[in-house]
């Protein structure tokens, strides 16, 4: 993935400055003497000095993926991706102080019109971002001592621009099941048996309902239909993939209404039964 992001980079300067037959390379070396006494001709480098992760942007859940398998009937989740930033150290390379300054320039221009690197100019895996890839130049609270840096890398010091680009690494893997379309939940007194929990015969206990089906029209899900129960007041609009939630109920007998914005409403008879998952599936 880095390297795929090294080579979009590399797109971006050679659209951006522009480059044309080879004048300037674009290099992501370490800038060391040994290094630099070997460029014949003028170079854009960029040294990737760290990669931590991005602790605000971090998203311990779940997210629920698009249907990929075409079963309505199965629902796909997966963990949310982990978000890096790579740190790059920009360096611009020429024979003459003038010429290192004016492809600086020109080099920090061209990234500073993309604080989201554009799609198009995506390279490998980075066309599989799962978010805008965001990028930073010329950071205040980065490379505070760049004399540090030049005596660490055995150089001589020169001008040194901060470059950070935000990436999300996913190592999760997408986990498919059937659908849940009821959810049961039982109030009351209980003890403890031998072998089992169960509620005393004598005791009273209440239990509700959260019910879930998919607004279908043929075998495609109906994203965006306002799903209600009629007379009472629960109301929720289908996702993407069609489907809704609503609860809690009571065990009973209810009229579920689909209702599209163009369409005329759909009407189904349910039956809620106690600890019983029944279909509450509606066909336009």
């Amino acid at each position: 993935m880095i390297s795929d992001l090294d080579e979009t980079i590399r797109e971006i300067l050679k659209d951006g400055l522009p480059i044309h037959n080879g004048e300037i390379d674009v290099a992501f070396d370490q800038p060391k003497r040994e290094w630099s006494a070997k460029l014949n001709r003028p170079t854009i480098n960029l040294f990737l000095y760290d990669v931590r992760e991005n602790a605000q942007l971090r998203r311990h859940q779940w997210e629920q993926m698009a249907n990929g398998n075409g079963r309505l009937d199965q629902v796909s989740m997966k963990r949310s991706p982990f978000r890096v930033d790579c740190f790059y150290m920009i360096t611009a390379w020429a024979v003459e102080p003038g010429d290192e300054h004016r492809l600086l320039t020109r080099t920090l221009l061209a990234l500073f019109r993309h604080p989201t690197l554009p799609e198009e100019l995506m390279v490998g895996q980075m066309k599989q971002q799962p978010y805008e890839v965001q990028a930073a130049v010329a950071r205040h609270d980065r490379l505070t001592n760049p004399a540090e840096v030049w005596s660490a890398l055995d150089n001589e010091m020169r001008p040194t621009v901060s470059y950070v680009v935000t990436l999300a690494l996913d190592p999760w893997r997408e986990v498919s099941g059937p659908i849940i379309r009821s959810v049961f939940m039982r109030t009351g007194l209980a003890k403890e048996l031998p072998k089992e929990r169960q509620l005393l015969e004598d005791t009273p206990f209440s239990e509700m309902v959260v019910i879930g089906g998919t607004v279908r029209k043929g075998e495609v899900g109906q994203a965006g239909v306002n799903v209600s129960i009629l007379n009472h007041d629960l109301v929720d609009k289908t996702d993407d993939e069609g489907r809704f939630k609503l609860g809690s109920l009571p065990p009973g007998k209810y009229t579920l209404v689909a209702q599209p914005e163009k369409e005329k409403s759909v009407k189904k008879q349910i039956t809620i039964k106690a600890g019983e998952a029944e279909d509450y599936d509606l066909s336009m």
